[in-house]
């Protein structure tokens, strides 16, 4: 080799290790701790949550991908190992039909979060208080009850609900956002408006809603949402487990993120921003 190649290729060994000492740190912080899937649904308290608990892994070194299915796949995707964790499980009445079939290949972790219910909601001004007294004024609401999508599970609870209390509305299927704008649209023009509703969602810092009461029971009492993996996530990604088991906070949290989102802004940042401004909560969700 003369002179001219021992210069080249010193060169291209120069360049060969700035490129090393560049690329391989990067590789290293990126995706050293694996990937983690997170299903969810589009519900505005589960965008919330999710995309909070996914600004706090990816902190913590993990690559995080977020799906979103129904709350009948988010259930199955855990179960057969397709996909990691979920932090939206209703429990024990609005998914407790789900927990059933999948119990024995799923861990429960327990709530992250309590107080919540779910039920039939009303704008404040509707002169009526409870399901029972729907019958008597079903063409002040269109004979019909605004839902979400078909898979969730306060929509079984509410099929339910209009076979005991031999209600004569039909439940609308459709999701979150066309819930919330017919009954934005409802209380525009003071219309009376019945919805299936839940406990924390931003329609209730929007607007004065009432849950009509429940004397046969059908919805349950207060309800808690809690978080379920997959089986061997623990032996898999240990530090990923501890953050999700220890992942705890309030409605009052929860609704704090869900007014941002609906302020505008992309949820993602909104949860960055959330998490940034919430540093000693988020701390004791670490290992």
């Amino acid at each position: 080799m003369n002179s001219r190649q021992q210069t080249r290729a010193a060169r291209w060994v120069g360049i060969i290790m700035i490129v090393a000492l560049v690329v391989l740190p990067m590789s290293a912080t990126a995706d050293d701790k694996g990937r983690i899937k997170l299903p969810y649904v589009e519900w505005a308290s589960e965008v919330a949550s999710t995309n909070v608990l996914r600004v706090v892994l990816e902190e913590a070194g993990y690559d995080v991908r977020m799906v979103s299915v129904s709350a009948a796949a988010m259930w199955q995707s855990v179960a057969t190992g397709d996909q990691d964790a979920f932090v939206a499980a209703w429990l024990p009445t609005t998914h407790g039909h789900y927990l059933e079939r999948v119990e024995g290949s799923v861990e429960d972790l327990g709530p992250n979060l309590e107080g919540t219910r779910i039920g039939l909601v009303v704008p404040a001004y509707v002169e009526i208080d409870s399901i029972e007294e729907l019958n008597d004024h079903r063409r002040k609401f269109g004979r019909q009850i605004i839902g979400i999508d078909p898979g969730a599970g306060i929509m079984s609870t509410t099929e339910e609900a209009i076979e005991e209390y031999d209600l004569n509305l039909r439940l609308v299927e459709g999701s979150g956002a066309t819930m919330t704008g017919v009954l934005a649209n409802a209380i525009r023009s003071n219309d009376w408006v019945v919805v299936t509703g839940w406990t924390p969602h931003w329609k209730e810092a929007r607007w004065d809603l009432k849950y009509l009461e429940d004397p046969k029971g059908i919805y349950g009492g207060e309800e808690s949402i809690h978080t379920i993996v997959r089986a061997g996530l623990k032996d898999d990604m240990p530090e990923a487990y501890a953050i999700l088991d220890n992942f705890n906070w309030t409605p009052a949290d929860m609704a704090a993120v869900m007014v941002m989102n609906e302020e505008g802004g992309d949820p993602y940042d909104n949860a960055k921003r959330w998490v940034e401004q919430n540093r000693d909560l988020v701390d004791t969700w670490l290992p």
